[in-house]
């Protein structure tokens, strides 16, 4: 055993103490293996529990200030008398409870408990020997459980710092507050019963150093709804945590802190599970947040010059039932190949749209195939980019027997010059599953429309499965980003040879538009389609124009989605999309850019180019002169006027949704006058979800991870802890979002705020030498998450362009199976 800092005294004392804890503790399973009871250390009377349990908790209340003993203390002595005391008969305990440090040199006294609770006011409570004596029982096996002023005891020794995980700031709130905790841990036995949202009063600490990364955070409290103080610690402000730390396990709370705290039946629910875990009575995951338990690797090496054999312009993937890795390559080529940009060349915008296979076995790289197809920059009315071409990948469901591939992509032989219009299809090929080839001659076009090619961009791409076979399509809304001066994409003008490309109200807002949508259909054997019941149209719908719907539509309003993702546990649909150019709001016009993020229960309409965000809404402008502003759109009435519509005029209402950002940061929202106008504002902003900011952004939609659906022998899987959680990110990795937000299934199809958000940033690493910018993400069969780094020059692939994997290296959850305590008869 080596004990970091001891004299050689204190080294064999330790060793002494260490040989009685390991008896005591390691061997528990084995009633012989425990030393008879001792007299309680207090003059209390702790009754036995029930079904003579022999596990024991101390609780230790020295304090190292002089006077009365707090009422805290008592409080929470005899909250823990009373949790021992509850439950079910095999996991109750005793308690016995000292001021007497002196108990942590007696190895005949610390070797009998499970578990040691800190209830201290702080201060230097231990001396040398006694601190040895309590790194030595951990060291041994022990578990340790800090409260409140645990944190400031002991305050000059680095590892009780490490015990507790952190130290609390000097200056802080000192009132009792109101706040409410945020409790991302659905796993453990200290939150699992707790509500997602959990409103309690105490005195909150803040922290000198954020541990978030270094433990495992449970619970965090959400700053914004007290008075946090100049030391605030922001979004992510931990309150209680655990870690397997020095052979022991240990849980820290920052709760505690009031008398009532200990009658309050949710608080003595937390303190049960930590000490439940503590005392090796359950086994728990205090691992999963921890960032050094994860490894991020690049599976694919740079191409070869003047190749894509390893990967193309980075824009999906897919992981098959096997582990085998589909992603695809958009159409633009490496920077040694020409592009052509002149309308007059048949070969204008040309591209190949790469299906590569990585196969985890032989973790080697196969071209599976290439379609030609406009992508290649080019295009566009600025002639130097363009956003079709191979946009989407989705397997079968049956595709180990079939081997089907659905394919969503731009073929440049249905471009047409002179209109400068192309035809965007999903179609269905076969691979042969020995050889992983694609072949191109067994397509079935199962849905085609027609798209704008004069001006760039948004395609969107997405592709996702639900658990009743259903295919969703997510389209972009075809417009330029430009002529609305970055506000609402409505300005009805621009056109080419009559259609227009600057008003998304002809496609995103349009229920006669397939642009600007995330479709559903059913994919059928023959390569034909068929229409599920619940979509947004039925396609036999008009109004007082005459105007007509397509049934495809699931969800209508969305700008850029190119990335969906479908919960087959829920089949609740994920999307996010990207927004448009503002960089700040308007009085005048409207909303910043907003990238989006939406849970969709349902169909419906999400407000493109009406309204944004928590259906804030843009300002009208129509003809004569669209540079002057009209009124403002009602996100509960909205009406497509535009006369580049041929759908109908009367909307279905407007969604709220779930994430929005702009560069000012988190879901902006300000006041609203009589009419439900945002006054647009900034100095009137309140930002809502304060962990997110953007700036240059880009929504990229990722998984909701499903832990029981991973092969239970994996052994790089993510853990239960990860389990319903929803993985947002960025393109880019500055200030903007890569995190895994919770959500509560009550209120998230109404766009309802998530619950609880977490960074990814240590885990699925940023910067130039790690992911930096985020094209796609998926969780294998392994529960692996495999992860698109597009690279570093935009309409290309380059040596930064690669396939990466993200593994999980911690283990499962502690102490080991054969370590548990279990019942013994005394």
């Amino acid at each position: 055993m080596h004990l970091r800092g001891l004299s050689t005294t204190r080294r064999a004392w330790a060793a002494t103490v260490t040989a009685t804890v390991v008896a005591g503790l390691l061997t528990a399973p084995a009633a012989s293996a425990r030393p008879a009871p001792d007299p309680p250390l207090t003059t209390m009377s702790i009754k036995s529990p029930p079904g003579g349990a022999n596990v024991r908790v101390l609780v230790f209340h020295g304090s190292a200030a002089a006077g009365e003993e707090s009422p805290v203390v008592n409080a929470g002595i005899e909250a823990i008398e009373r949790i021992g005391l509850s439950g079910p008969a095999n996991q109750r305990f005793k308690v016995e409870a000292t001021d007497d440090a002196s108990v942590f040199t007696d190895d005949r006294k610390l070797g009998r408990y499970n578990a040691v609770v800190f209830l201290t006011g702080g201060g230097d409570v231990l001396d040398p020997e006694q601190e040895a004596g309590l790194e030595a029982y951990m060291e041994a096996g022990g578990g340790f459980v800090g409260i409140h002023d645990a944190a400031r005891a002991e305050p000059y020794s680095e590892w009780f710092t490490g015990l507790v995980g952190a130290r609390p700031a000097a200056s802080g709130p000192a009132d009792v507050q109101r706040a409410t905790v945020e409790v991302g841990d659905r796993q453990h036995p200290a939150t699992k019963e707790l509500p997602l949202q959990w409103k309690r009063a105490d005195r909150w600490l803040n922290w000198v150093k954020n541990p978030s990364g270094q433990v495992h955070t449970v619970a965090r409290v959400r700053e914004s709804t007290y008075r946090p103080g100049a030391s605030a610690n922001g979004w992510d402000h931990p309150v209680s945590w655990c870690r397997d730390y020095d052979g022991g396990r240990s849980f820290y709370t920052g709760m505690g802190g009031t008398v009532s705290s200990y009658d309050e039946t949710d608080f003595r629910a937390h303190l049960r599970g930590a000490l439940l875990w503590t005392t090796r009575l359950v086994r728990a995951d205090c691992k999963a947040t921890i960032t050094g338990h994860y490894k991020a690797e690049r599976l694919t090496p740079p191409n070869q010059p003047g190749h894509n054999d390893q990967i193309g312009e980075p824009h999906g993937l897919v992981t098959a039932p096997d582990g085998r890795v589909f992603y695809i390559g958009r159409g633009g080529a490496d920077s040694s190949q020409p592009v052509v940009t002149d309308w007059n060349n048949p070969d204008i915008g040309k591209g190949r749209g790469q299906i590569h296979v990585y196969d985890p076995k032989t973790k080697k790289v196969t071209l599976a195939g290439e379609l030609t197809v406009f992508g290649n920059k080019g295009g566009g009315d600025e002639l130097v980019k363009v956003e079709e071409g191979l946009l989407g990948i989705e397997l079968d469901p049956r595709f180990q027997e079939n081997g089907w591939v659905y394919l969503h992509y731009t073929p440049h032989s249905r471009i047409d010059r002179d209109t400068r219009m192309a035809e965007r299809r999903v179609s269905r090929f076969t691979l042969d599953l020995a050889t992983n080839k694609l072949d191109l001659g067994s397509e079935k076009v199962l849905l085609k429309w027609p798209v704008q090619i004069h001006s760039c961009c948004h395609a969107g791409g997405g592709l996702a499965w639900d658990s009743r076979g259903n295919l969703y399509i997510a389209t972009g809304d075809n417009n330029s980003s430009g002529f609305s001066g970055g506000y609402s994409g409505n300005n009805p003008e621009p056109n080419y040879k009559g259609v227009s490309f600057a008003d998304a109200r002809r496609t995103a807002g349009n229920t006669n538009n397939l642009n600007g949508k995330i479709l559903r259909i059913h994919p059928e054997p023959d390569g034909t389609y068929t229409l599920p019941e619940g979509n947004l149209f039925t396609g036999e719908e008009t109004d007082e124009g005459g105007g007509k719907t397509r049934g495809e539509i699931y969800v209508m309003g969305v700008r850029n989605p190119a990335r969906i993702f479908v919960d087959r546990t829920t089949d609740v649909l994920y999307a996010g999309w990207v927004g448009p150019d503002a960089s700040a709001p308007s009085p005048v016009w409207g909303p910043a850019k907003y990238d989006t993020f939406a849970v969709v229960t349902e169909a419906g309409n999400r407000g493109w180019p009406y309204c944004m965000g928590n259906k804030q809404p843009y300002r009208d402008r129509n003809l004569p002169d669209p540079s002057r502003p009209l009124g403002w759109y009602d996100c509960d009435h909205p009406k497509n006027e535009s006369p580049n519509n041929d759908g109908l005029v009367n909307l279905p209402p407007v969604t709220g949704n779930n994430i929005w950002y702009s560069p000012q940061g988190g879901a902006p929202d300000y006041p609203r006058d009589a009419n439900g106008v945002p006054s647009y504002k900034p100095e009137e902003a309140a930002y809502r979800l304060p962990w997110l900011k953007g700036g240059g952004q880009a929504a990229m939609n990722g998984p909701v991870y499903r832990h029981d659906q991973v092969a239970a022998t994996s052994d790089v899987k993510w853990p239960a802890y990860w389990d319903g959680k929803w993985f947002v990110g960025d393109f880019y990795d500055g200030d903007q979002p890569r995190n895994a937000v919770l959500m509560d299934p009550r209120t998230q199809g109404d766009g309802g705020l998530p619950v609880h958000a977490e960074s990814l940033k240590k885990i699925v690493p940023v910067g130039n030498d790690g992911i930096r910018n985020l094209m796609d993400w998926r969780f294998g069969p392994d529960g692996a998450l495999y992860v698109l780094d597009y690279g570093r020059g935009f309409f290309t692939s380059d040596s930064r362009s690669a396939l990466w994997r993200v593994t999980y290296t911690g283990g499962g959850p502690t102490p080991a199976a054969d370590h548990l305590a279990r019942e013994t008869q005394q």
